[in-house]
């Protein structure tokens, strides 16, 4: 049986690199993840400022290679002219990035791997472990060969997305619960013409070009589930052009005029929530702890957000309550604003508010973690 200080269990975004984190700070972490190494996940792809100035102060950022720098943001919408907002420089931070979860998964598991976790890919862990007082002291795992393991820690880590086992075996109880939910659709294309990060907002849909590696561009759309299911049944491909075309025509010409680099992938849509993210020998992470809609694209700015907290928490003294105040007063008004954003039951004068409500709410992360 192995022991260590802490055992993280979820190996993309958020789990690696608090794995990493506390091992920088000199602890004797695990890291289990029951996917394969470098593989691939559902992602929005786009980093927003305080995830980018948290890459560079890692030494990551430069590790993102092939990732093109997003310099501006652009808005559309079906009632005025578009709207750029330049990216400008603030904080060592002089553009965005949108990189594919390959590569940015990978970039992190390595520098957790540098720090001396242990790595355990393709490896489930399929049951918390306890002491005679009832608190979370470790897991039991299942390699790929089925041969199962105990492996014993102080604290135990879920970093394991919103369906999270260690929150489930735990009864994490969810403090807040949202309503809306978006349905999207999202497709890679070669070769188009987009300045920077764009997003589209029409009657009931939104859209969006998100530049990332190897000369792709992911282009979405997103509307209710009602809706999505009604479209969908036209098929899948319809489904999509009369969304996009719908939402810009501008967007629809140029993604059209491109090169569809694969199929088209879907997100059915999940409502948000906040659960309760610590208790005897566990803590939660990234969307285990912490979910929204993703028409925001915030998801992994929130998670490379939360995993800094939390390891910070554990290694500077701080107790996991005030972890996860910090976390919600941080996340509370973009949890609002996101919430409001899908439903889709906004006029296109309401949705600017709320964009401009989401551009605050970022502000404030910024302002932490440049402290």
């Amino acid at each position: 049986m192995s022991t260590y200080d802490v055992l993280v269990v979820g190996g993309r975004v958020a789990g690696a690199a608090t794995a990493m984190l506390l091992a920088r700070a000199g602890a004797r972490v695990a890291l289990i993840e029951r996917a394969a190494y470098g593989s691939d996940t559902v992602s929005t792809h786009g980093l927003m400022r305080a995830g980018v100035l948290q890459l560079s102060r890692w030494g990551l950022l430069d590790e993102l290679a092939g990732t093109p720098p997003i310099r501006c943001t652009t808005f559309h919408y079906t009632d005025r002219e578009p709207e750029e907002v330049a990216i400008r420089a603030s904080g060592g931070v002089d553009a965005l990035y949108a990189p594919r979860r390959q590569l940015l998964d990978r970039v992190l598991v390595d520098a957790a791997a540098a720090a001396c976790v242990q790595v355990r890919h393709e490896t489930a862990v399929t049951a918390l472990l306890h002491d005679e007082h009832g608190r979370v002291n470790g897991v039991r795992v299942r390699h790929r060969t089925r041969r199962t393991e105990d492996l014993r820690a102080g604290i135990t880590v879920g970093a394991d997305g919103i369906r999270s086992t260690v929150a489930a075996a735990t009864g994490a109880p969810v403090v807040r619960r949202g309503q809306s939910r978006s349905a999207i659709l999202y497709r890679y294309y070669s070769n188009v013409r987009a300045a920077g990060y764009e997003f589209a907002y029409a009657a009931g849909s939104g859209a969006g070009l998100i530049p990332t590696n190897d000369g792709l561009t992911c282009v979405f759309v997103a509307t209710t589930p009602a809706r999505m299911r009604a479209l969908r049944r036209g098929g899948t491909e319809q489904a999509f052009a009369t969304l996009l075309a719908e939402t810009s025509t501008d967007l629809a010409y140029r993604a059209f005029a491109a090169r569809a680099a694969d199929r088209i992938h879907g997100w059915a849509g999940a409502a948000g929530f906040v659960r309760r993210s610590y208790g005897p020998g566990w803590a939660l992470v990234g969307d285990a702890g912490y979910y929204k809609d993703p028409i925001t694209t915030h998801g992994i700015t929130d998670a490379l957000r939360d995993a800094e907290l939390l390891s910070d928490a554990l290694t500077g003294g701080a107790d996991l309550e005030s972890y996860q105040a910090t976390r919600d007063r941080l996340s509370s008004a973009l949890f609002d604003a996101t919430e409001s954003v899908a439903s889709y039951a906004w006029s296109l004068d309401e949705v600017r508010v709320r964009l401009r409500d989401v551009s605050a709410a970022m502000r404030d992360e910024v302002a932490h973690f440049s402290l």
